[in-house]
């Protein structure tokens, strides 16, 4: 199978993605359908399913647009999302997560998708492709729909490490400048560091030295530092890249998630309240659709570690075929710009760089 992968992947237009078809709330049935999607969408993307053999091959035959694209590894365990990372480290060789990752770290797939537990997924990543050279903590990074020119701000970290030094602050934001240079296009990135206030003496201790980390090691040429930013900011078009701790991170990330989803109900409460409201409603039908695509968070699913030896796409563990789908595309624009090759790039220079 290695040689046969080897010789796809030698055409340049020719991604392969390694998927754990076992991981999340829905099941292989959400996972297959998403694949499905991207599959019809891009002729050009080779999937390599990571799961119950007999399940797999009975959903792909199914489809008969994955007859060609798709291939089945046979992986007998999988891990649940209440498993506990320090457990699966230990007794989770045979699963799908592991088996989706290793073909990462053989070279036999360019990115790893998985809606599996986030914990697990980034202790095994760690495990099996190891931290980059110089990288204390690694960090996910996700896309939040913003007023920004491209649409989305980067956020990061959301939860691959509840803790953060100003050190790690600072990775963290030549990491995001790196995302948002290579998988957003965005020349010259700006940087926030997410705080309580924007006035220099508000935050912890840990804030206020990756402040003067960040500041001191701005390069103009590459990114501008806006200094602190507060959580109203993470919409707006002021930052492109907002540096935080993953516990702060992951509550502003949910709390997003669920005020969007709180807008969608009470759109449509609103417009079922009167009959004159539910005229309206038919009446403004096209922009509706359109803020509820806007609004979204399944299409701009998919988190992305940073900091490794490889690009492992982490998609929300409810995720739907649509959401599936989102996170795939997303895996497939950073192996088209070479992520992992560029960011392991930036991350060198942290080596030279001042800190006072």
């Amino acid at each position: 199978m290695k040689q046969a992968i080897q010789e796809k992947k030698s055409n340049k237009k020719r991604i392969v993605l390694s998927i754990d078809a076992m991981g999340g709330d829905l099941g292989p049935p959400a996972v297959v359908a998403g694949v499905a999607r991207s599959a019809s969408k891009n002729p050009n993307l080779h999937f390599i399913l990571h799961g119950n053999q007999d399940i797999l091959n009975r959903l792909i035959s199914r489809r008969k647009r994955l007859n060609d694209c798709v291939e089945v590894v046979s992986a007998t365990d999988i891990i649940n999302m209440s498993d506990k990372p320090s457990q699966v480290v230990r007794s989770g060789k045979n699963s799908s997560m592991w088996s989706a990752l290793e073909h990462v770290k053989n070279g036999e797939a360019d990115v790893c998708v998985s809606c599996g537990n986030t914990g697990a997924l980034m202790a095994m990543s760690m495990i099996r492709l190891r931290k980059l050279e110089g990288i204390n903590r690694p960090a996910i990074a996700v896309l939040w729909p913003s007023r920004s020119k491209v649409g989305f701000n980067i956020v990061l970290d959301v939860g691959a490490d509840i803790k953060a030094e100003a050190n790690d602050l600072l990775q963290y934001a030549l990491m995001g400048v790196s995302y948002a240079r290579n998988g957003l296009n965005i020349k010259n990135p700006k940087v926030g560091l997410l705080n309580v206030g924007t006035e220099e003496h508000k935050g912890r201790v840990e804030l206020h030295k990756a402040y003067e980390l960040i500041e001191h090691n701005c390069d103009n040429s590459s990114f501008s530092f806006v200094g602190f930013v507060e959580g109203g900011d993470i919409t707006s078009n002021k930052v492109d890249v907002i540096v935080t701790d993953g516990f702060t991170g992951n509550i502003a990330l949910k709390t997003g998630e669920g005020t969007a989803s709180l807008i969608g109900n009470l759109l449509k409460e609103a417009f079922a309240y009167t009959p004159l409201s539910r005229l309206a409603s038919i009446l403004a039908v096209t922009s509706l659709r359109r803020l509820q695509k806007r609004i979204d968070p399944r299409r701009v699913n998919g988190g992305v570690f940073l900091g490794l030896n490889g690009t492992v796409v982490k998609s929300h563990g409810s995720a739907d075929s649509t959401g599936v789908a989102a996170a795939i595309k997303l895996a497939v624009q950073l192996a088209e710009n070479n992520f992992s090759e560029k960011i392991a790039a930036r991350v060198a220079s942290v080596k030279t760089i001042k800190q006072n």
